[in-house]
C-alpha cells in the first residue's frame, strides 16, 4: 500500500486467481490431488488483502468445484462482514468471446452495492477465427510456433490415422489403438483432433501434448503450438513468451490463464458499478 500510495478504500478493484487445482474435478479422475491439500487455502489469503485494501469491487475466479465447497461459504461470510455484498456463479468462456469452452467460477463482491454479471454475447468463436489464418510453424520466425517436435514412430502413425477436423482415436478399430489405450474407457479426448467450427475444448497446462487432452490440430499431424494454444486462450498474436525454460511452463502458463477476453467483459461490468457508485456520491 505505500508502495502504490493507497489508502484503505481507494483501491477500484482487488482481482485474483488462487491455485485451483485442488478444487479440479480432475482430482476424482485421476485421483492424483486431494480437496484437502494445503494450497487450496491460500483462497483465504484472497480476503486478507480485501480486508487490508478495502477495494470498491473484488472479483475471484476458479474453477467450478469452488463455488460448492465451504472454503466459498466462508470467504463469502467474512466478504459481508467487511459490507461487500457477494455473488458467485459459474461461466463458460465460450459465451464471452472466447474460442474456447472452459467452465469457470467467477465471485464478484462490491461494497454497499449488489453485483451483476456480464450478459453473454450472442456470436460463439470457433477453432477457425482464432487460428486458421496463422502461417505454418515451418515458414514463419515465431518462437512460440516454429519449434521442432520428437514424437516416437508409434504415435506419430496413430496421429496421422485420426479422422481430420475433429477426429478422436476412439473412431479408429481396436487393431489402431495404443496398448495403453486399449480396454481403458476414460479420457477419451486424448489423441483427438480440434473441429474447425467448433470452440476449443478447455486448453491446460498439457495443450502442446496430444496424450493430455484434445489437442491435435484439426488438419495438420501434429499437436497444436504453444502460439495457437495462447490464442485460443485470447491472448494477441503479438504476445511475448520467455522461452528460456522451454515449452513446457510456457504451456503451463498459457493453460492457468484466465482468458483476457472474459475477463474484460466482467471487468467492464465491474467497472460499470463503479462509476454509478462514484456519480451517486456527487
Amino acid at each position: 500500500m505505500e508502495e502504490l500510495d493507497l489508502r484503505p478504500g481507494e483501491l477500484d478493484l482487488l482481482a485474483g486467481c488462487p491455485p485451483c487445482q485442488g478444487f479440479s474435478t480432475l482430482r476424482t479422475l485421476n485421483g492424483g490431488r486431494q480437496v484437502e491439500e494445503p494450497m487450496n487455502d491460500l483462497v483465504h489469503e484472497f480476503v486478507r488483502f480485501v480486508r487490508t485494501f478495502l477495494p470498491k469491487a473484488v472479483m475471484m475466479e476458479n474453477v467450478p468445484g469452488l463455488l460448492t465447497d465451504d472454503r466459498l461459504t466462508q470467504i463469502k461470510s467474512e466478504l459481508k462482514a467487511l459490507d461487500y455484498l457477494c455473488d458467485a456463479k459459474v461461466f463458460n468462456a465460450q459465451d464471452y468471446g472466447v474460442p474456447q469452452r472452459r467452465k469457470r467460477m467467477i465471485l464478484i463482491g462490491l461494497r454497499r452495492m449488489s453485483p451483476t454479471f456480464a450478459s453473454a454475447v450472442r456470436r460463439r468463436r470457433t477453432v477457425a477465427g482464432a487460428i486458421r489464418k496463422l502461417q505454418p510453424p515451418s515458414t514463419c520466425e515465431d518462437p512460440a510456433h516454429n519449434y521442432t517436435v520428437r514424437r516416437a514412430d508409434h504415435v506419430m502413425a496413430l496421429i496421422r490415422r485420426i479422422p481430420r477436423d475433429g477426429g478422436s482415436r476412439t473412431d479408429l478399430p481396436d487393431e489402431d489403438q495404443l496398448k495403453c489405450h486399449k480396454g481403458f474407457d476414460g479420457f477419451k479426448d486424448i489423441y483427438g483432433r480440434m473441429a474447425w467450427q467448433q470452440p476449443a475444448p478447455t486448453i491446460t497446462g498439457g495443450c502442446i501434448n496430444p496424450s493430455k487432452g484434445r489437442y491435435l490440430h484439426p488438419q495438420e499431424d501434429r499437436a497444436i503450438t504453444l502460439r495457437e494454444a495462447a490464442m485460443l486462450q485470447g491472448f494477441p498474436q503479438s504476445y511475448k513468451f520467455d522461452l528460456a525454460q522451454g515449452r513446457y511452463p510456457v504451456a503451463q502458463l498459457i493453460g492457468n490463464a484466465f482468458p483476457p477476453k472474459f475477463a474484460e467483459h466482467h471487468a467492464r461490468s465491474i467497472y460499470r458499478h463503479i462509476q454509478d457508485q462514484a456519480d451517486a456520491k456527487q
